[in-house]
């Protein structure tokens, strides 16, 4: 009994944790990794008319 409210306390604990890493940004510089779905305006014009079409039907 006292071994299983030791291991519940020290999970209930163990969900407090927090990192207490600190992230430096820079305004305006991107540290982050390249986008892969970065699509131009043209492009996104045209998934989007497809998209609407498409559940639009009605329209």
């Amino acid at each position: 009994m006292k071994f299983s409210t030791i291991l519940v306390a020290l999970l209930f604990l163990a969900g407090c944790y927090e990192d207490t890493d600190v992230t430096m940004h820079e305004a305006g510089v991107y540290k982050g990794s390249v986008d892969q779905h970065a699509l131009t305006t043209q492009e996104r014009e045209a998934v989007l008319k497809k998209r609407f079409k498409q559940v639009q039907t009605d329209r």
